[in-house]
């Protein structure tokens, strides 16, 4: 059952794909490490010729032309872990289903630099992925983004505070430009999705 039967009513935004980028609001956290998801959608919007206005209190919103197809491109404008009311208003407002989602965010767990694209999938311990599953369900397309986990004493930590300090800082050196990198190629995935479908983009631009 689509989305927009769910909720009731019509969408505000008549799109194909919803495009939906996590981070944090505020000039004080555009450059960070949790941030990724901003910067790939930031280059999406160029693409597409449009800029997210805020739209109501979760999230601003674009549309515009991605791959011959009309996208809403999406920012949450809550913080990461209520990431899932910005994504219940999006899909409301889009009418787009779970099919035609797409979510882009950081990832502890795969290195930094790393790319993947895949359709469904857990939360894997990301706060905003937690909220958005328990708000609309599993059963998006994801884009991960690598950002590596914190190093203590030469070994990956866990640790809650050596974790947040680390999401919430900013890459610097061969590792920001490493990112940037990755973010440009994590838009030309979203691309190819759009295209050819999650499995041809990722069997395309994962990387380890």
């Amino acid at each position: 059952m689509a989305f927009k039967k769910i909720f009731g009513g019509g969408p505000r935004f008549a799109v194909e794909w919803l495009i939906v980028g996590l981070g944090n609001p505020g000039e004080d956290h555009a450059r960070n490490r949790h941030n990724v998801g901003f910067w790939v959608l930031n280059d999406l919007a160029k693409r597409a010729g449009t800029q997210p206005k805020a739209e109501g209190s979760t999230m601003a919103i674009g549309v515009g032309t991605l791959a011959g197809h009309r996208v809403a491109l999406v920012k949450p404008r809550t913080y990461m872990n209520l990431s899932g009311k910005a994504l219940a208003q999006a899909v409301q407002w889009t009418g787009c289903d779970l099919a035609h989602t797409i979510v882009i965010y950081d990832e502890l767990d795969m290195a930094s630099g790393a790319l993947r694209v895949r359709a469904g999938g857990g939360a894997g311990g990301h706060n905003g992925m937690k909220s958005i599953i328990a708000a609309i369900g599993a059963d998006f397309v994801r884009v991960r983004i690598g950002i590596g986990r914190p190093v203590r004493g030469g070994e990956p930590t866990w640790d809650p505070e050596a974790v947040a300090g680390w999401v919430l800082s900013n890459p610097a050196g061969e590792e920001k430009t490493r990112l940037e990198e990755t973010a440009r190629l994590a838009a030309d995935a979203v691309e190819a999705i759009l295209q050819d479908g999650p499995e041809a983009a990722g069997n395309r631009f994962n990387r380890k």
